[in-house]
């Protein structure tokens, strides 16, 4: 159903009310002496809903087709309410609900207020109740969170009172049916370029062990999947995650998710608890969905006793924010390790960061790949491969910038075989050959410029040229 737009608070008024009591005279009608299937259901709303229209007419103020609002009814009584239509827009990223008057929804990296509402605050728990039905779980005054994984797969996160202050919130994370590849990241969103993606498909291949970095909502679980989709299909792949999210196209992939305590706060399965099974499920490759607490140490061990490379996420702002967050990580696993012994292991396991962020205009991209070299002391050695320059903000607020390649050529380089080699020293070069032919178109126009000045002089009048010089 469309958008109702209200032209007033007293017209929204009027509005939310009808529809209140319609939905009410629906539930009262409906015969809950006997167990109804979901089609059993459907058929007795539909003809309640006949029964009432053949009677009645909608009143104008409505501003919809008896058709659009018989389909809005359904939605409430059955279905998801206001939320119906947005789980189904294939354009719609996010949606976020605060309160039974406020539903948000983030289309092309951009969040924008809908003008969808719930009838009261009991249709929305109502609401509430009958997604988290599904997949098994409950919120109540005792237990008043809960997240989850939806039939679809979308990612749900729910908070209710007393902890959420202004009713009851729902954040939904959608994922699209068919995961966006490298290509989409290249070519339809400019996320990576070409450069950049060959350049990672050689280091997966070549087993490096690599951090995908960012805040949150910037493309790292995508990017994650693409990484992942160029592991070779002739190996073994362990996936962990807390809500299963990633989707490889390898045929030997063994998934697997964390539980969360039960109503007696037992039976919780971590993320560390998974990663330390895994390796006794003789894996080629782990992938983790994300890192953010002792499971760190577990997978710097694995990456460094032959479990080469892993992919993982972590929340952070930039690539050295990443090895303080890994070293942080590393001392909530309560093992007693100094503090300079975990560097070492970072610096041993972690071979690349790509760094992703998101911008003002909606904008994901990767801005920025890091190497480790070593450790120190007190810090890291570190060498950025790739950079993101950003060059111009239009007056639509939209950023025009490129990710460029420093020159630098990674350490590992001459493992590589001779094909990626050269393939590699052309993407390292790009940049460097481009400001060879800056500079040289430069000193082009800097030559003909003083060319021109030359023959401008001589062709100058004697006279004026003794004026000037008697002048002097």
């Amino acid at each position: 159903m469309e958008d109702v737009s209200a032209p007033d608070d007293r017209t929204r008024e009027r509005i939310l009310r009808f529809k209140k009591d319609f939905h009410q005279r629906i539930l009262d009608q409906i015969d809950r002496r006997q167990s109804l299937n979901k089609y059993e259901l459907k058929a007795q709303v539909e003809s309640i809903t006949e029964k009432i229209f053949a009677r009645e007419e909608l009143p104008p103020f409505l501003g919809v087709t008896k058709e659009q609002f018989k389909k809005e009814t359904f939605d409430n009584v059955l279905g998801y309410g206001p939320l119906e239509d947005l789980l189904n827009d294939p354009t719609v990223d996010d949606i976020m609900v605060v309160g039974c008057n406020k539903v948000f929804a983030e289309k092309d990296g951009k969040l924008q207020l809908t003008n969808r509402c719930f009838l009261d605050e009991q249709h929305l728990r109502t609401v509430i109740d009958r997604m988290l039905r599904v997949i098994g779980k409950a919120v109540n005054d005792l237990n008043p969170y809960a997240d989850g994984r939806l039939e679809d797969g979308s990612r749900i996160n729910v908070v209710v009172p007393p902890l959420a202050l202004d009713g009851p919130m729902i954040t939904i994370r959608k994922f699209p049916s068919n995961p966006h590849t490298m290509e989409d990241l290249i070519h339809k969103f400019g996320s990576v370029t070409q450069g950049l993606a060959d350049f990672l498909r050689i280091a997966v291949r070549n087993r490096k062990n690599i951090l995908v970095s960012g805040g949150s909502g910037t493309g790292k679980t995508t990017l994650l999947n693409a990484l992942g989709n160029y592991i070779p299909h002739d190996e073994r792949i362990v996936t962990i995650e807390d809500t299963a999210e990633l989707k490889l196209g390898q045929p030997h992939v063994a998934r697997m998710e964390t539980r969360q305590p039960n109503f007696e706060g037992k039976g919780v399965v971590s993320i560390r608890d998974l990663v330390r099974n895994a390796l006794r499920m003789r894996p080629d490759r782990i992938i983790v969905g994300e890192c953010r607490g002792g499971e760190a140490i577990d997978m710097l061990q694995a990456m460094n006793t032959g479990h080469d490379g892993s992919l993982t996420t972590v929340h952070a702002n930039s690539p050295e924010d990443v090895l303080l967050r890994l070293e942080t990580m590393c001392t909530m696993a309560g093992l007693d390790i100094p503090l300079a012994s975990i560097r070492k292991q970072i610096a041993a396991a972690v071979d690349l960061i790509v760094q992703v962020g998101r911008f003002g205009d909606g904008t994901r991209r990767v801005i920025a790949v890091t190497e480790i070299l070593e450790s120190k002391a007190d810090s890291y050695a570190l060498q950025d491969l790739f950079l993101f320059q950003r060059e111009l903000v239009r007056e639509d607020g939209g950023i025009e910038g490129e990710l460029k390649p420093t020159g630098k050529v990674p350490k590992s380089f001459e493992s590589f075989v001779q094909e990626e080699r050269d393939q590699l020293k052309e993407i390292f070069s790009s940049n460097k050959k481009v400001k060879a032919a800056s500079a040289k178109v430069a000193a082009e126009k800097d030559a003909s410029y003083k060319k021109a000045e030359a023959s401008a002089e001589t062709a100058r009048p004697k006279k004026d040229v003794d004026k000037e010089a008697a002048k002097k």
